[in-house]
């Protein structure tokens, strides 16, 4: 009797969590609609989340919406589980195809279970990325040259990553940078292969690289910088020959912001809420490489 009830249980909350997905799929294609009344140039009014972690999907449809896309692929890594991803909207709306990439067994084995893996042309790769094998990972599951967006958000070797890539060329990049680096500094973490974020410090915030570094990494591999999200995390760039007109390139000053989370934490590893200078005064103390 107990197990029966209890299979009914999950059986109405699997129920549940289908209806609820729906409803952000529909959400999320109604203000798909609305973009097209917005500025080339505004994309943070274009934010909206269905599965990104802030408002990247709304960001992504509208620049995807003006950029004419090689082809309707991506690649994305560090995804975790994929319930909360920069490209899950694109592949279960908008036809798109890809690869993603995450270091955790675990995490690769619950999307290959997901029925998003039968239902899209998903594929899933386990892997701890480094600048030595990412070319590879990409090649080896048979995508290269022009593609549509690369997103990358690995806690670390960002910037290093993203500078080894060479065997695709995405019409879009998204980034993560760290914005406790601020906006003036060209800097990122050295590069170590091995790189774990809650084991490089204590504070959990000495990770990847300022958003003039990538901006300045951009600029030699082709990209114009274009904006950043709302909540300071992920930094957006567009091929220049895709790039349309009335989007204009941003100096890093111009499109910095500032994170508002606050997720630093103490020596014994609990919430320490620090303050802007009170983590700018840590991150001087770590070693950091200038790339400008």
């Amino acid at each position: 009797m107990f197990l029966s009830k209890l299979k009914a249980a999950f059986g109405r909350l699997r129920s549940i969590d289908e209806r609820t997905k729906k409803i952000q799929e529909s959400l999320g294609r109604i203000e798909g609609r609305q973009l097209r009344d917005l500025p080339a140039a505004n994309i943070q009014a274009a934010e909206f989340r269905v599965f990104s972690q802030w408002g990247e999907d709304g960001i992504l449809q509208h620049l995807l919406g003006r950029v004419e896309v090689s082809r309707k692929i991506f690649v994305e890594f560090g995804v975790e589980n994929y319930t909360e991803s920069n490209t899950r909207y694109l592949l279960m709306n908008g036809n798109w195809a890809g690869l993603v990439i995450d270091g955790s067994r675990e995490n690769i084995d619950y999307i290959k279970r997901d029925e998003i893996y039968w239902r899209y042309n998903l594929k899933a790769e386990c892997a701890f990325i480094t600048r030595e094998n990412i070319n590879d990972l990409i090649g080896r599951n048979g995508i290269s040259g022009e593609i549509g967006l690369l997103s990358i958000d690995i806690d670390g070797n960002d910037y290093w990553v993203w500078e080894a890539i060479e065997v695709i060329a995405p019409d879009v990049v998204v980034v993560e940078y760290n914005s406790r680096f601020g906006p003036e500094r060209a800097v990122t973490v050295p590069y170590d292969a091995g790189f774990v974020r809650t084991a490089a410090h204590y504070s959990n915030i000495y990770y990847g690289s300022s958003l003039a570094a990538l901006c300045s990494l951009g600029k030699r591999k082709g990209y114009s910088f274009v904006g950043c999200n709302t909540s300071g995390v992920n930094a957006f760039f567009v091929r220049n020959e895709s790039r349309p007109p009335d989007l204009p390139e941003l100096k890093p000053a111009e499109g910095f912001v500032r994170s508002k989370f606050r997720e630093s934490r103490d020596q014994r590893g609990a919430l320490a809420l620090m303050t802007d200078a009170e983590e700018e005064a840590i991150l001087d103390r770590l070693p950091v490489v200038d790339v400008s």
